[in-house]
């Protein structure tokens, strides 16, 4: 089973990576085409492209496959929370512009709210996917815990075998 777990982590960081580089182009685009706008509106997209960038970072580092990398699982669901308060500011920001409702993830035209429905979704979609990495990242822990270096499991409370 340690194929199973190893194979889904890289398949999880490869989507993550790929998900936050959506996230960071969309986001990018708009802040290096937008420089006279409200403060406020901007600290929001720049708070959603550092976690971005983090996750990038983070993800490629953790696309290694050594088994250190299953225990930073609570990392894991770290960057998962700042995804989904990065998915609210975003829903937060489109509630202003008449763009439909905010799981009407219609982003194949070029509009304005086309592009901000595609960060929205794909800001969701990474945090799901950080926390199924955590999850795995548990499961791979705890099962770990539980066999010792011959592949039997360890009994609990200290009985033996005898």
């Amino acid at each position: 089973m340690p194929v199973v777990s190893r194979l889904a982590s890289i398949v999880l960081r490869v989507a993550e990576i790929a998900f936050a580089a959506i996230v960071a182009g969309l986001i990018g685009h708009y802040l290096a085409s937008s420089s006279d706008v409200d403060i406020w509106p901007q600290a929001r997209w720049i708070y959603t492209e550092v976690i971005a960038g983090l996750s990038i970072l983070l993800g490629l580092i953790w696309l290694i496959p050594f088994s250190s990398s299953f225990f930073s699982w609570p990392l894991d669901v770290l960057i998962s929370f700042a995804w989904f308060a990065a998915f609210g500011i975003l829903v937060d920001a489109l509630r202003h512009l008449p763009c439909g409702s905010i799981w009407g993830w219609h982003f194949f035209n070029n509009s304005v709210c086309g592009r901000w429905k595609a960060a929205e979704a794909f800001s969701f979609l990474s945090a799901i996917l950080w926390l199924v990495s955590a999850i795995v990242g548990i499961w791979f822990t705890f099962r770990v815990r539980d066999t010792t270096s011959d592949g039997n499991h360890r009994r609990r409370w200290g009985r033996s075998a005898v």
